[in-house]
């Protein structure tokens, strides 16, 4: 549905995005990570056709875009980090004047706001001023304007920033939904909603494109650490689990005679035997030993060092 290849994108002396291919099936609801200054918005911005790479091209159905923006841009709809809303309208007259701007014909602007605000739910606010409105329905109603004119593509970046956990929910299914129909690509910060919302992940770190895969198939590859859960009632347990090799102990809690701690190993040697049989020679009650899952924000950190570069 749609492809980068070889997309660079220069701004003066930086190169924002470099030599990027990547390519997106129709229905796919794909989340789009990376730090900040990694070429993320410039990305999406190209594959909207708002900005025009430097090198490279950017295909819907292996069509370029360039060859005919409008018609290009006629099949996406667009919710820019920035959410840029006329606060002064009521919600009604912004998507009608949104409607206007995409030069719809009456008819299909009608029917269109009609099944934006269905989808969205935001009939209730339908006639009240945006400028009353909360960040979550704000939001709702960005979305109702990328999708005004039935787009087969939807680019949102950060569509839940600065919401609060229940409305980052309603967005998070929202934006499900709105996938059922469409081709999805999500920017976030938020691990724990691209985990939730997207099958599928691409990472992208100083302009190039560094991870490409579904959730589990990516959390298998963490495996430069290993995390365990340890809680045992005995004496001198964080001294003794901290000696193994390649441990660092982290996390300490004492609770009713136990300790509970956190280790993180390099490597992906199993470690649970050699702490059970340490658990044994020592006399330790073993209360629980658990190997936690590599995490999609630990996997992140590990694959862009934790490194922020400037934009």
């Amino acid at each position: 549905m749609i492809s980068a290849r070889g997309v660079t994108k220069h701004f003066g002396d930086l190169t924002a995005v470099e030599s990027l291919d990547l390519e997106i099936g129709r229905g796919e609801i794909v989340g789009f990570l990376g730090p900040n200054g990694a070429g993320k918005t410039t990305t999406m911005r190209m594959l909207t056709g708002i900005l025009e790479p430097d090198q490279g091209g950017i295909y819907y159905d292996g069509q370029l875009i360039s060859e005919d923006l409008e018609a290009a841009q006629q099949r996406v709809g667009y919710l820019p980090e920035s959410n840029p809303l006329y606060t002064d309208m009521l919600v009604a007259e912004y998507l009608e004047y949104a409607t206007s701007l995409r030069e719809m014909n009456p008819k299909d602007a009608r029917s269109g706001i009609s099944d934006a605000v269905d989808e969205t739910g935001i009939s209730e606010v339908f006639f009240r001023p945006i400028s009353e409105l909360s960040k979550g329905y704000r939001q709702r109603v960005g979305l109702a304007a990328a999708i005004l004119h039935r787009p087969e593509i939807l680019i949102l970046d950060e569509p839940a920033e600065g919401l609060d956990p229940n409305q980052r929910v309603d967005i998070r299914n929202l934006v499900s939904n709105l996938g059922q129909e469409r081709t999805v690509l999500l920017s976030s910060h938020v691990m724990q909603e691209v985990e939730a919302t997207c099958k599928r992940i691409l990472i992208i770190n100083r302009g190039k494109l560094i991870a490409d895969g579904n959730v589990s198939d990516l959390l298998k590859t963490g495996k430069r650490r290993s995390e365990y859960t340890v809680e045992v009632a005995g004496n001198g347990v964080i001294e003794k689990l901290s000696v193994l090799p390649g441990v660092d102990a982290h996390g300490v809690e004492e609770m009713d005679g136990r300790t509970r701690v956190s280790l993180s190993v390099l490597g992906d040697e199993e470690l649970r035997p050699v702490i059970f049989e340490l658990a044994q020679k020592e006399n330790w009650i073993l209360w629980e030993l658990h190997k936690n899952q590599i995490s999609l924000e630990r996997l992140f950190r590990e694959l862009t060092d934790d490194e922020e570069i400037s934009k």
